[in-house]
Parts: C-alpha cells; structure tokens; sequence
C-alpha cells in the first residue's frame, strides 16, 4: 500500500502547509508547472517524487522532468502530464494512446480547477488536483491525496490548503 498526494502548479511556491502533507505521504506526484526547481528540490529532500514539466516550465525542468510520466506502482498503470484534458474532452496529442491503451489512473494539471471524475467510456479515473501554489485564477489551493494497493484506488480526499 502507498499513500500518495497529488499536486500540480505550485508556480514557484511551496510552504509549511504543503510540505506537512508531503511528510505524510509515501510519494509525491507533480502535474506540471513547477516553477522554481526549488520546489521538487525540496520535495525530493523528504519522500520520492515523480514529476513531469509544464507550459511555464523552463529547460531545467524539462531537462529533469518528462512530458509524460508512465508507470505502474501497486498494480495500477498511472499516466501523469500536464495538458491533458479531461473525459470526453482529451487533448489531442494524447487522444489516440488514451483510448488505445487507457491507464487506471489519467492525471493532469494546467485548468488550476480541481477535478476526480471517472470515465466510463474508457474506465479510467481522471484527476486534475487544481493548484497548490498562489498563482492563477484559483481562489483555494487545492491536493489530493488517497492510497493505492494491489490494484486498488482508496481513501481518496481533497485537501484544501487555503485562499490564495
């Protein structure tokens, strides 16, 4: 069993109220916009982390993190990026390979609006855990965390960090 958080578009920031959850976790995953690398840096100094870079990500981050970040940890196949869309509406670079060959769990970030929806066409769980940091739209800073095991997705829980 691994307990995970979620997050995505900390745009440089990280603080005390994100490291506390982050301490709590087993893994981190990042959706992209990080900003300073300063932040995965410090992440990384306390749990595993598995990135992937975003539309406001220098060559640093893109030369550290991928695109697309695939893999599969407690029997379930995870796809992490940051432009992806959501069900019914996916990005078109990623449509064809979602559809093709669906991950149990499709993460992306960018909307900064948090969003856990599952897609029946597909049979996949979609999640988008709006932004953590203090830049954009967004009026609460928003995570996810939940466990995976032996295939299974649980405990799954909004955090709200605070208003912006």
């Amino acid at each position: 069993m691994k307990k995970i958080l979620l997050l995505s578009d900390t745009h440089s920031y990280i603080d005390d109220q994100i490291l506390k959850f982050v301490k709590q976790a087993d893994e981190v995953w990042h959706a992209g916009d990080i900003g300073d690398l300063k932040v995965t840096d410090t992440i990384k100094k306390i749990k595993p982390l598995r990135a992937v870079f975003g539309n406001i990500d220098d060559k640093d981050a893109r030369a550290e993190f991928p695109l697309d970040n695939k893999f599969t940890l407690e029997g379930v196949s995870v796809w992490i990026t940051h432009i992806g869309g959501y069900p019914g509406n996916y990005y078109q670079r990623i449509r064809k390979e979602i559809k093709e060959n669906s991950p149990k769990i499709f993460i992306s970030g960018h909307s900064h609006i948090l969003k856990i929806q599952f897609d029946q066409k597909l049979n996949l769980l979609h999640l988008n855990p709006g932004a953590c940091g203090k830049h954009g739209f967004h009026k609460i800073r928003t995570m996810i965390r939940f466990q995976i095991s032996k295939g299974d997705i649980k405990e799954m829980e909004v955090i709200e960090l605070a208003k912006r």
